[in-house]
């Protein structure tokens, strides 16, 4: 078990044999007999291993719980086959810290996630995604109005959602079901922490589509539009796009485009394609918003502010509550959230913060 750990680290941090060995001061032979359990690392070597990989030691003990199925990536073909491996054995493994934590608890705190009913058996006229769109906001409470916090709204519907923090710029996001050792699954959607926040409340409504439309969507259409249209659709709904901008335009100003990218969580760019889609503005005034976005670079970065990325906060919170109701020790709170017992002491009495208050 120790030495598919070694593996697994090695491959998740994005190292070579070679490289692994050169960190350590041994040689590629011998890391080789790690991970394939014919020798055993000394503690030493243990630790130098996990510092090169950047897990803790206790990884290596751990049992693994976990395994992904149905694993789907978003991504270009410059995001090889080695990289897709390595986020996925980080994001099994941030699962299994997951999965670890809710079994702490007698009943779980959080409810399992169900694909609401309003979603239709098959899926084939794009047209009705924008209808579906509002019906799952209508089933999740959600109405029209902007979803603040779209991580903590998903989470707290059940899903498991990662932030992976991967910097080749072709992984935006993928998908998958986690299988514990009990057959119980959940759903994962794992997103680049990377990208500014529109980009990634993007990927993961886009993703969230796809969880919702698994095995659904007819032959004759394209899964990734499908998906792009819902999540468009998903994050400004038609009602607040008429809200918003009318029913009929000729032409959209940038800066009001700036202001609802920013209340929204949608660009620039994506506004515009939703007046489209919407009806607001004709074809002739999309090509020509197109032209300026091209001709002034934000086709790559949009003007102004970036919209601040979100990051998952029930897992956090749970530990924190378990640790509270003695279901779990400090030391256990400390490994499950990956940082020294020392560090998470500091944090858990918040000295960061009473340090910071007195500057």
């Amino acid at each position: 078990m120790m030495g598919e750990r070694i593996h697994q680290a090695r491959l998740a941090a994005g190292l070579t044999l070679d490289a692994l060995g050169e960190r350590l001061g041994v040689t590629k032979a011998a890391i080789q007999k790690y991970e394939k359990g014919r020798a055993t690392p000394d503690s030493a070597k243990l630790l130098a291993i996990a510092r090169a990989c950047g897990v803790r030691t206790e990884y290596f003990f751990r049992n693994r719980t976990v395994s992904l199925a149905d694993v789907e990536f978003r991504r270009n073909n410059d995001f090889g086959v080695k990289r897709a491996e390595a986020v996925q054995i980080r994001v099994a493994e941030m699962v299994e810290k997951r999965i670890e934590l809710l079994n702490a608890f007698p009943e779980s705190p959080i409810d399992d996630f169900s694909v609401p009913h309003c979603i239709p058996e098959r899926i084939d006229d794009m047209e009705a995604v924008e209808a579906i769109a509002d019906d799952v906001r209508h089933a999740w409470a959600l109405g029209r109005n902007p979803i603040g916090d779209l991580i903590d709204t998903l989470e707290t519907l059940g899903l498991l959602i990662l932030t992976v923090d991967e910097a080749h710029p072709a992984f935006s996001g993928m998908t998958a079901t986690a299988v514990a050792g009990d057959g119980h699954e959940f759903p994962v959607i794992a997103v680049s922490s990377r990208w500014p926040g529109d980009r990634q409340r993007f990927t993961l409504a886009h993703e969230l589509a796809h969880v919702l439309f698994a095995g659904r969507i007819a032959d004759g259409l394209d899964p990734e539009k499908v998906c792009d249209r819902f999540a468009g659709a998903f994050l400004a709904p038609w009602g607040a796009v008429i809200q918003e901008l009318g029913e009929q335009r000729k032409r959209l100003e940038p800066r009001e485009l700036y202001h609802l990218k920013h209340e929204y969580g949608l660009s620039m760019r994506g506004w515009v394609i939703r007046a489209l889609q919407c009806g607001v503005i004709q074809h002739g005034a999309y090509q020509a918003l197109m032209k300026l976005f091209s001709a002034r670079g934000w086709q790559r970065s949009e003007p102004g502010e970036s919209l601040a990325t979100e990051t998952p906060q029930v897992f956090e919170q749970l530990v924190y509550r378990a640790l509270a109701e003695q279901l779990m020790s400090e030391a256990k709170a400390a490994e499950l959230l990956g940082i020294p017992r020392m560090q998470f002491y500091r944090e858990r009495w918040m000295e960061s913060l009473d340090a910071a208050a007195d500057q």
